[in-house]
């Protein structure tokens, strides 16, 4: 892969917790090295206890791996502080989790813009609005951005999250058990929308899941097996 096609680059990352007294450490990530192109998808599979939401903590800067470098666009994440981590996951890291945690108190329009909040008026702020209006309409929004979450249903919901994780326009799309709380026909409608978001926007998309009929609609397919990363079958 050629340095410029090259987004994200983990080397070595191990994840290691500390256990009762007397007993060993329990060893979750044992190793991991990856390479994600720009504008990959990427699934990871594994049964629940994995370390599969392990892995995407690292790689999203929630969470900090015992050793190992995690590189994204270039940079070391390892060496940043606490300051310089939340402005990487505010500018060039998208989240959408298992559960949406939209606002209640607030619109579909304001939990969408709520990431801006935060970007100190950098570039894109100005024009964040009618983003959030194209991306709304683009997910079949359009006519709910007045509406708060209660009266969504949860398809709607993860559809608001998923604007939400994509209106600062990140380089990298993370879900983690998007369609876990879906049901089947609202995860299929999720699992495509991802999809074709990460082909028009250009966001590479790593999703973390056990649900194979999404993982194999990704461009590549890992499993997390015994701490590892390993080709799945």
């Amino acid at each position: 892969m050629a340095p410029s096609d090259l987004l994200l680059k983990l080397s070595n990352v191990t994840q290691r917790y500390d256990a009762a007294a007397g007993t060993d450490a329990v060893a979750v990530l044992k190793g991991i090295s990856l390479e994600v192109a720009r504008g990959e998808s990427l699934a990871i599979i594994g049964p629940s206890g994995s370390g599969k939401s392990t892995l995407l903590n690292i790689v999203g800067t929630l969470d900090r791996a015992t050793t190992g470098e995690v590189t994204l666009a270039g940079q070391d994440l390892t060496r940043l502080d606490e300051k310089q981590l939340a402005a990487v996951r505010n500018r060039q890291i998208g989240f959408v989790f298992q559960a949406h945690y939209l606002l209640p108190q607030c619109t579909v329009w304001e939990n969408v813009l709520v990431p801006t909040l935060a970007g100190g008026g950098g570039a894109g702020w100005q024009s964040a609005p009618d983003r959030a209006e194209r991306l709304l309409k683009r997910v079949g929004l359009g006519e709910r951005m007045s509406h708060r979450p209660g009266q969504l249903s949860g398809g709607e919901r993860q559809r608001v999250a998923v604007v939400r994780a994509l209106i600062n326009q990140p380089q990298l799309l993370l879900a983690d058990e998007p369609t876990g709380a879906l049901d089947r026909a609202s995860a299929q409608q999720l699992a495509q929308l991802l999809l074709e978001l990460n082909r028009e926007e250009g966001v590479t998309l790593i999703v973390a899941t056990h649900a194979l009929d999404l993982a194999h609609k990704l461009g590549r397919v890992l499993e997390l097996k015994d701490g590892m990363l390993v080709t799945a079958e």
